[in-house]
């Protein structure tokens, strides 16, 4: 409904008093004429500094000893 009202005073009023009369931002306009490409999904990422699931398991074992 705002969109409506936006095109048909945008062409009358210009962009700036169309945001204005609307309650639209300009940010929001011209995003919306340039929506942001598809995100790729990403690889997971790994700590560098993780242990390894062979030092993982030492540790648990560590712990959960009766020391």
């Amino acid at each position: 409904m705002v969109d409506d009202a936006f095109t048909g005073v945008e062409h009358e009023l210009g962009i700036t008093a169309a945001c204005r009369l609307t309650g639209r931002s300009r940010a929001t306009h011209y995003r919306r004429l340039r929506p942001s490409p598809e995100r790729k999904p990403r690889k997971p990422q790994v700590q560098p500094s993780a242990l390894t699931p062979d030092e993982r398991a030492a540790v648990l074992e560590l712990m959960n000893s009766g020391e």
